[in-house]
């Protein structure tokens, strides 16, 4: 999902929805990857699956 699809999901400002994904990307809950100038997150089985 883009980090813009995010912002409108939430109604937050976009600089808390960045700041959580930055603290997401940091504990490899998420990764990210470049789709043009824009970036599309995922989440991170691996980093998931202790939790179940």
């Amino acid at each position: 999902m883009h980090w813009w699809r995010f912002v409108e999901a939430v109604g937050l400002a976009q600089s808390t929805v960045s700041e959580h994904l930055r603290i997401l990307r940091s504990a490899k809950a998420i990764r990210g990857e470049f789709d043009g100038a824009s970036v599309c997150y995922a989440l991170n089985p691996d980093a998931l699956c202790p939790l179940a």
